[in-house]
């Protein structure tokens, strides 16, 4: 069930799991967040960062294995301008 909380918009959803009591512990130690809650919220956004962060990565990777830096186009290429810039 999704709960309208604090009188903003952000919609809240109750969740109820079991997790490694260590390694709860050791999470509530950094003082990420000074509830529970807050502590999932921070963990949850840090998942979906790494997840943003390795897909921005390897659609990176694929560009530039289709289209390598020497590769021509009506600019020139990219490995000339860089090597022009890197000598001045």
């Amino acid at each position: 069930m999704a709960y309208l909380c604090y009188g903003n918009a952000m919609t809240r959803t109750r969740i109820s799991t079991t997790v490694d009591q260590d390694l709860l512990e050791d999470a509530r130690s950094t003082g990420a967040g000074a509830n529970d809650a807050e502590l999932i919220d921070a963990a949850l956004a840090s998942l979906l960062a790494h997840y943003r962060r390795v897909d921005t990565d390897e659609r990176y990777a694929r560009a530039y294995t289709d289209h390598p830096p020497d590769e021509p186009d009506e600019w020139g290429d990219l490995a000339s301008f860089r090597d022009a810039a890197s000598a001045t």
